[in-house]
């Protein structure tokens, strides 16, 4: 029957208990129960009504907003972040529509903008302070930890215990003699990328008081999750992770450094006898890696922007062999939005690290928190390396929004207490001599 879909009774317990926990929790722990659900139940996991998709993910995002709504939790002043994602997701459904002028791409462009716009604004309701990203980030610790002992015991019986629900296959992928575990996530690079984009976060939260023994524990479970993928990109995500960290000593010459690194990019680029580029062929850790095809679908996305700028482009499979499978993020989002969904979301990314910068040179955020404001951004850094090995479409989208989300609220933070701040007294005129 149309009315049911494909949904384990169990996810569907989970969800419903998951639902009724976020109306009641206190504020700050009610996105609790929809990071468990994000990391321990795949995606795949829905029900179908009139033809529309409700995956646990969107079930639990109207639980949240119903309970915002309720409890009046919704008072808002947009600030920069917010106002690119309304318009990025804004730009994706039109063009996406007038790309395909049907309305079934209509309807599917609405289901993933509720995703981004309900988790993103979900987040910016409940995260309101440090201390609300504090728990967010002990509760991602919190479940790393057995999701790192599920990926254990998977690359030791090669079964994948989160198959019980379905969408995920029981028995774990091999590829040139290496295990590629998964656990609840759609494919072993997003589940590496979302243990490597955890690690700023744990560590700088480390020496916060009362957390060291948990954050510890979360850095070990990072590792495994990412070792147990055995992908090239998760690893790569995981060292960019470390340079985010290193990065904290020289933040008051982030400007000479991102020049430095452009002018070498420019000038590597003008020396290779390739561009710039293939030097992703050359970052190969793992033997299993497709670094060629990620080359080849840069250059020919580079070379054929004619085909995709204005409303991106239906198909790529002509682009060359296998490049129907896009494998970059960036590419995703232009395939399907054209030039300009591209750079609103590149927008989003670049403002957001704005956001970081100041807020750490504002001196409003403790010694100890303004690291973790720091993390939030290398944590963001980490999410872009793995935008150039794997297009995100399963449940790391939600820890990718939420990070934005909460970027956004530090941003909130700082607009709050510039607006507090006392505007100088002109100065009063002498009185003329007479």
């Amino acid at each position: 029957m149309d009315q049911y879909g494909d949904i384990h009774p169990l996810a569907l317990a989970f969800a419903l208990t998951s639902g009724f926990l976020m109306l009641i929790l206190p504020r700050r722990a009610a996105l609790v129960p929809l990071i468990l659900a994000v990391v321990f139940i795949p995606i795949q996991q829905r029900i179908i009504i009139f033809t529309l998709d409700f995956f646990i993910l969107r079930i639990l995002v109207l639980f949240g907003w119903t309970r915002v709504l309720l409890r009046s939790e919704y008072n808002l002043r947009l600030n920069g972040i917010d106002k690119l994602m309304l318009l990025w997701a804004l730009s994706s459904i039109v063009v996406y529509t007038i790309l395909w002028q049907t309305s079934a791409a209509f309807v599917n462009r609405l289901g993933i903008s509720f995703d981004i716009i309900g988790v993103y604004f979900l987040t910016r309701f409940l995260v309101r302070s440090i201390e609300d990203i504090l728990w967010v980030i002990k509760t991602l610790a919190v479940t790393a930890i057995p999701v790192a002992l599920a990926m254990v015991y998977e690359m030791t019986t090669q079964r994948n215990i989160f198959s019980v629900f379905g969408g995920v296959p029981e028995f774990t992928a091999i590829r040139e003699g290496k295990l590629r575990c998964q656990g609840a996530f759609a494919h072993p690079i997003t589940a590496g990328s979302f243990s490597a984009s955890l690690l700023p976060l744990f560590y700088a939260v480390r020496k916060l008081k009362h957390r060291a023994l948990l954050m510890y524990a979360g850095i070990a479970a990072t590792t495994l999750i990412t070792i147990s993928t055995s992908s090239s990109g998760p690893a790569l995500a995981y060292l960019a992770g470390i340079v985010g960290i290193f990065m904290w000593h020289f933040r008051s010459r982030m400007r000479q450094l991102r020049w430095l690194l452009l002018i070498t990019l420019v000038g590597l680029h003008l020396v290779m006898k390739a561009p710039v580029w293939a030097l992703i062929m050359r970052v190969k850790l793992f033997g299993a890696s497709t670094a060629y095809h990620r080359y080849h679908l840069i250059d020919q996305f580079v070379n054929r922007i004619g085909e995709w700028w204005l409303m991106g482009i239906k198909s790529t499979a002509g682009w060359g062999y296998y490049l129907f499978d896009v494998t970059n993020h960036f590419i995703r989002i232009a395939v399907d939005g054209g030039l300009v969904t591209l750079a609103l979301f590149i927008a989003i990314l670049a403002v957001s690290f704005q956001t970081v910068g100041r807020a750490v040179k504002s001196g409003l955020f403790a010694p100890g928190t303004d690291r973790v404001v720091w993390a939030l951004g290398a944590a963001l850094f980490v999410h872009i390396i793995s935008f150039f090995g794997v297009s995100y479409f399963d449940q790391i989208k939600v820890i990718l929004y939420m990070l934005i989300g909460m970027i956004a609220a530090v941003r909130a933070l700082m607009e709050k207490e510039a607006s507090r701040a006392p505007a100088p007294v002109a100065a009063a005129q002498e009185p003329a001599r007479a």
